[in-house]
């Protein structure tokens, strides 16, 4: 199916969930006379696109607020296609909180038109304009960008809750001591590896800034693209196989849910193990962001001596 008939299939079925929503919405009891319909024991109303943002939002939220998921951890951002219920927790929602530099391609158009009147906040905002990988919005995998995030964050809550100010402001604080602490965790456990092989073949270009922090090497990615959208030509895959060979790199590491009959090709034509279930989002709620990068590091490291 070519690019132009696929947008075309994206908008008519965004079309249908909108009118889906319609109707839903409209069976709803009428707002209360302010025009609000949340009373003050629902407490604020925060929704996090993804799972890693969930955790971060939840750490500054502490007991003022309850941070609802969007997109289930196993789920791919790139590609994520709403339902009606998603739309209706967005519409619903008093802040929303997405990564934005384009990792989420599909959720402008369905901000446009679920309605509502949420403070959006893009936690990526800011970071990407500093960008040494133009175009990769991963910037989570490195934590020293996370702190960035967290500051936008905070300002939304405080901005949504002014009467919260003092403890977003100190649960902010705390959690990136946290975010500090594991910078420095994952830093000395990549010194005990030995430089030449801190090599990476991953599933698509996901684990750049991670590589960029802690002095790692990408010798190359299936899918050529920052998104998994994208699909490999049969000579791009020839030159993987031919740089994996060059480099002796150990082995090829793939994300959570990703397909692995190509890289399971590729890791026997190059004589090289797979590693699946690498993380770019946390099992939130029962694991969390730094639960997960350290996760990720260890068994990068295991794979790599």
């Amino acid at each position: 199916m070519s690019n132009r008939c696929a947008k075309v299939m994206q908008k008519k079925q965004l079309v249908i969930i909108f009118l889906v929503f319609l109707l839903l919405a409209a069976c709803q009891p009428a707002p209360s006379p302010s025009g609000d319909t949340r009373s003050e024991e629902d407490g604020l109303k925060v929704l996090a696109v993804e799972s890693f943002l969930a955790d971060i939002a939840q750490n500054i939220a502490g007991e003022r607020a309850e941070i609802d998921l969007l997109i289930p951890p196993s789920a791919d951002p790139h590609t994520f296609q709403p339902t009606p219920q998603d739309v209706a927790k967005i519409a619903n929602s008093q802040m929303l909180i997405a990564n934005g530099a384009g990792l989420e391609e599909w959720l402008q158009e369905v901000i446009d038109n679920a309605g509502g009147d949420q403070l959006v906040v893009e936690a990526a905002q800011g970071v990407s304009e500093n960008s040494s990988r133009p175009g990769d919005p991963h910037f989570w995998l490195d934590p020293n960008y996370v702190i960035q995030y967290v500051a936008q964050i905070r300002d939304g809550f405080i901005q949504l809750d002014p009467g919260g100010e003092q403890t977003y402001a100190q649960n902010a604080q705390n959690y990136i001591d946290q975010l500090q602490e594991l910078d420095t965790w994952i830093t000395d456990q990549v010194e005990q590896l030995p430089v030449e092989k801190r090599l990476l073949v991953t599933n698509h270009e996901s684990f750049g800034y991670f590589a960029d922090r802690y002095g790692f090497e990408i010798i190359g990615t299936i899918v050529p693209s920052v998104s998994t959208g994208a699909s490999p030509s049969a000579q791009q895959l020839i030159a993987l196989v031919e740089a994996i060979k060059a480099t002796q790199t150990s082995a090829i590491f793939l994300e959570s849910g990703s397909n692995p009959k190509l890289a399971e090709q590729l890791a026997q034509e190059a004589g090289i193990d797979v590693v699946v279930d690498l993380r770019t989002q946390p099992l939130f709620p029962q694991e969390s962001y730094i639960d997960m990068m350290k996760y990720n590091t260890q068994a990068i490291l295991d794979a790599l001596r």
